[in-house]
């Protein structure tokens, strides 16, 4: 059981689809598909169901999460003894739903250090309590709630959410709205699973209803552009005012106490933190949220 073959199993496993994975860790998909009979025949048991789509089974599960934490404990010690060689430099990993939000902090650390690397990542809130405890990530920052055992947090500053619309819009001269006067307006928003897209169906629900939703995205700037051009109306991070991007468009507060986002960050309890690491998680935390430094 190899490195290389735990390795491997990981993509098969994420990707649940062989072709796929096959691509992505650029080996030919028969010698892909031996590798996973191949461990299958070593723990004695199927990792995947095979049934019309190959799917990872309740042992797959299993196995994955022993894999992922055996792995990344092995990186783990793999950069200890490349941050003890380099004199304590090193990589932070930091993982976050938008990096919109963390770009002045961002931007201080690395004028402060230099030397160390910054590797960010994307990663949807679902995903990211997986990747602490495996330690594909050192830190994440996440707008929503990670409910997950084993992590730790601090919430970095709270952000009021309110709406957005064109210039031209009816409600743009307001000062305030009611979200039972938004109930019939079309919405551009993100994809289910988005913590903007949970906050507008949590908002919803309270009155009994579902938005009406005509446009659904990935890139804030794109929700943002379609906002402006009239193709509906969309909630917008208050953070969002201050982008040197903004594009043209009214922001209207919300008078609901639950319309707002916690932003936190999150690292696992058990996990060792580089100095590098232990540096970005001070310097996010210490960050002065309110004045942008």
């Amino acid at each position: 059981m190899d490195l290389n073959s735990l390795r491997q199993f990981l993509v098969v496993a994420r990707l649940e689809h062989l072709s796929r994975a096959a691509d992505e860790l650029r080996v030919a998909q028969p010698s892909l598909s031996r590798t996973i009979a191949r461990l299958e025949g070593e723990l004695g048991a199927p990792l995947f169901d095979r049934g019309g789509r190959l799917r990872l089974n309740e042992t797959g599960r299993i196995f994955r999460a022993h894999v992922e934490r055996s792995l990344g404990e092995l990186d783990a010690g793999r950069r200890a003894v490349a941050e003890a060689v380099g004199g304590g430099t090193g990589t932070v990993r930091l993982a976050s739903e938008t990096f919109l939000t963390l770009t002045a902090p961002l931007a201080a650390y690395k004028r402060d250090h230099p030397a160390v690397e910054i590797a960010l990542h994307w990663s949807p809130a679902e995903d990211m309590a997986r990747r602490l405890r495996a330690q594909d990530v050192d830190l994440c920052v996440a707008s929503q709630s990670l409910h997950a055992d084993g992590l730790e947090s601090a919430r970095l500053f709270t952000d009021a959410v309110g709406v957005g619309t064109p210039l031209d819009h009816p409600l743009a001269g307001r000062t305030s709205v009611r979200i039972a006067e938004l109930l019939d307006e079309p919405f551009v928003t993100a994809r289910e699973g988005h913590w903007l897209r949970r906050l507008l169906d949590r908002l919803f629900a309270a009155h009994g209803r579902t938005p009406r939703i005509v446009c659904e995205g990935d890139e804030p700037s794109v929700i943002a552009e379609l906002i402006s051009a009239g193709l509906g109306i969309g909630l917008v991070p208050g953070i969002a005012r201050r982008a040197a991007t903004r594009v043209p468009g009214a922001w209207i507060a919300v008078d609901d106490p639950d319309c707002r986002r916690d932003v936190t960050l999150y690292w696992a309890a058990d996990a060792h933190l580089s100095a590098a690491a232990r540096r970005m998680r001070a310097a996010l935390t210490d960050w002065d949220w309110g004045a942008g430094r």
